[in-house]
């Protein structure tokens, strides 16, 4: 479980990337939450904090008030924007913060700890009650984990990263698609362009750690960041798509570069319209993902080829670790980290 620093605080913000214009919605100095999605109906915040999940109204009219409730995580049913109520999840193993939203917003999609992914109705499990299991064991390795980041637009595919130790006894990761349920196959998600699978498939099966993986809005290709073009250098990671529509299982295609540039660049998110993609930057000679750090939130037009800087912020690990746009494709959802007086 990650642990504040002193005198720090956790703010979940929406940021309207037209006008720039940045909302705090939450902010608490003693419930360390990560990793905000926005329902599909742009009615909720999710969020990861102990092990489980959370969720905030927003206001339907303008994605949150003008101010927070400092410290207001016990559940109020009267309350917009401001209270976080824990998602009752009966039980389900302890989570991490991989967890994405299915598109008919009916049920969470999660990652637990076990490095098992599990199916949650959206409104949570009541006491005693299990999750549906996603995935099965790793049938040579006792180590292999999954890591949900998204969901094809259909709802019959996550995409995953698996981990797992190769021939050497190193741990890597890879890209996977992963079925939501073991009968979705033939005919499944093709009027959506997605690709289904009956089976977990593996996308990238080499030496260079993968993270991040996410379906466009089309279902088409996947977004995700990698260390592959790092020339060496140890945790130079940079952005990535890969087209997976009509390829076949064995023959996943060539992943192309979408980012050059010295800085470490994590979790790209294509918005819900197809124009552009958000992602996390990390200062030059970042390893991994890491918290407490100056780093960017980041924006792509796709049709220009331009980037810019949306906002920088103290943060990183738990910001915008999974999908994060307004349905609407007009703000987003992350969090940072401030030292001291918020800002």
């Amino acid at each position: 479980m990650a642990d504040f620093l002193p005198a720090q605080s956790a703010r979940i913000r929406m940021l309207d990337v037209e006008t720039g214009t940045i909302t705090t919605v939450f902010e608490s100095s003693t419930l360390f939450v990560e990793a905000p999605n926005v329902s599909p109906d742009g009615r909720w915040l999710i969020v990861n904090a102990e092990g489980g999940l959370w969720r905030l109204a927003l206001d339907p009219a303008g994605f949150g008030p003008d101010g927070f409730a400092a410290d207001g995580f016990a559940p109020d049913a009267g309350a917009v924007g401001s209270r976080l109520e824990r998602i009752p999840l009966g039980t389900t193993p302890p989570l991490n913060n991989d967890h994405v939203i299915s598109p008919d917003g009916r049920s969470l999609l999660v990652t637990a700890r076990d490095g098992h992914l599990y199916e949650i109705p959206f409104d949570g499990l009541a006491e005693g009650v299990g999750p549906r299991r996603i995935t099965a064991p790793h049938p040579t390795d006792d180590r292999f984990k999954f890591y949900l980041h998204g969901v094809s637009p259909d709802g019959t595919t996550i995409a995953a990263i698996g981990g797992g130790l190769n021939d050497a006894g190193a741990w890597v990761t890879n890209v996977f698609l992963v079925p939501v349920d073991s009968g979705a196959g033939a005919g499944a998600g093709a009027d959506a362009g997605s690709r289904p699978v009956s089976r977990p498939v593996a996308l990238t099966n080499d030496d260079f750690a993968d993270d991040g993986a996410e379906f466009s809005p089309d279902g088409r290709t996947l977004w995700f960041n990698s260390e592959r073009a790092s020339d060496g250098v140890p945790g130079h990671s940079q952005l990535f798509r890969l087209a997976i529509a009509g390829l076949a299982a064995d023959s996943p295609g060539e992943p192309e570069q979408i980012t050059f540039d010295d800085r470490v660049n994590w979790f790209p998110h294509p918005s819900p319209d197809s124009t552009r993609i958000l992602y996390l930057s990390f200062p030059a000679g970042t390893l991994g993902h890491p918290a407490n750090l100056d780093v960017e939130l980041r924006l792509i037009d796709l049709a220009s080829g331009e980037t810019r800087t949306l906002a920088a912020l103290f943060g990183g690990q738990g910001s915008i670790n999974v999908p994060c746009w307004s349905p609407d494709s007009r703000r987003i959802a992350y969090v940072d980290y401030p030292l001291g007086a918020s800002a």
